[in-house]
């Protein structure tokens, strides 16, 4: 009697549909200590340029930490680079066209709010960036989908020379920029000079979704 073959559909193997969203560590450590070496910059002069603690930085680049977008945004400026590439390995070949289920993705924790009185500092929510297009050197243009879980933000705020505009895919947004605080909803959108200091957070007990662009390349 012949054995049977082995089924076509058992034999096969399917394409993941979508990655499951990498963490900010993922990858960083190698590229953030491959820049500070270039610049032939110690662990003490980064991290004080950083404003945070050389055990903290040396986890960061061992992989074993996770810095928030507002940390992370500091080391790049004392790089002298910007977010985007510390994230992503260059790409040899990019095609014009990204599929939505090959859309990369990055996570960062969430900022730690303010404790009430006699109570512990607790965790807000993760942002999580969809990348519309991979970055690519000399790229001047970057889109993201911000993904902001309830109570989410993005820690202090941060300036830098550019530009920025976007749009409330759903979900609520709480967009402060200097002193000024607006509210949004889907629908929404806005526009500013990056030289404005400013940062975001989900006020909402659900998820908010952004289409955010900026100029040049910033996460």
């Amino acid at each position: 009697m012949a054995s049977k073959r082995p089924s076509s559909t058992a034999a096969r193997t399917s394409p993941k549909a979508n990655a499951a969203p990498a963490s900010a560590a993922d990858g960083l450590g190698t590229r953030l200590r491959h820049a500070r070496m270039v610049r032939q910059m110690t662990l003490k002069v980064l991290a004080g340029a950083a404003g945070c603690s050389e055990s903290l930085l040396s986890k960061v680049e061992g992989g074993h930490a996770t810095p928030s977008l507002a940390m992370l945004h500091k080391l790049a400026i004392a790089l002298d680079t910007n977010i985007a590439a510390l994230l992503s390995a260059p790409t040899l070949t990019a095609s014009p066209v990204q599929r939505a289920s090959e859309r990369p993705s990055v996570r960062f924790p969430g900022a730690r709010a303010a404790p009430a009185a006699g109570k512990r500092r607790r965790a807000e929510g993760s942002i999580m960036l969809e990348r519309l297009v991979v970055p690519s050197p000399g790229q001047l243009l970057q889109g993201d989908i911000h993904v902001l879980e309830p109570l989410a933000r993005s820690d202090e705020q941060i300036h830098h020379v550019g530009e920025e505009l976007g749009y409330v895919l759903e979900g609520e947004l709480e967009l402060t920029l200097g002193d000024q605080s607006y509210s949004l909803k889907a629908g929404d959108s806005f526009y500013f000079p990056s030289t404005e200091p400013h940062s975001y957070r989900n006020p909402g007990d659900a998820v908010t979704r952004i289409l955010w662009v900026n100029t040049p390349p910033t996460f």
